[in-house]
């Protein structure tokens, strides 16, 4: 298959259901843009979003091994779009870290603090 997930596309709108919009990629291939997929926050009805035969900029985000079906994704690519923008206005962006930074946690921290671990453990025993 010539497409691959996280590939970013134009495609156009061949048909709109209430769960999503069918995208023609090319002549022979077509994908699915989920609701949930069609933009940041609820739509209700994707009529009023989006009209069979608008062009429209869309990011692959699955594609299944054993039938060919392509998932696409109109938020994702709003999403990258609004991150680029914002990194060249020179945003104050804070980084995001998944632990305490602040705090000493390491090997060697972990180390220097066994003794102090083991001696209490040993008095909630009652040893």
């Amino acid at each position: 298959m010539k497409y691959s997930v996280g590939q970013k596309l134009k495609g156009r709108i061949t048909g709109i259901q209430p769960y999503g919009a069918f995208v023609s990629l090319d002549d022979h291939t077509q994908g699915l843009i989920h609701i949930s997929e069609c933009k940041s926050g609820i739509v209700r009805d994707l009529n009023g979003e989006l009209k069979v035969g608008k062009e429209v900029n869309v990011v692959i985000m699955d594609i299944e091994q054993y039938n060919g079906k392509i998932s696409l994704s109109l938020r994702q690519d709003e999403m990258i779009n609004t991150n680029k923008k914002m990194m060249g206005k020179n945003h104050n962006l804070k980084k995001r870290f998944w632990t305490n930074y602040h705090l000493e946690y390491g090997f060697t921290s972990i180390a220097n603090k066994q003794k102090e671990w083991i001696e209490e453990a040993l008095e909630r025993l009652g040893r």
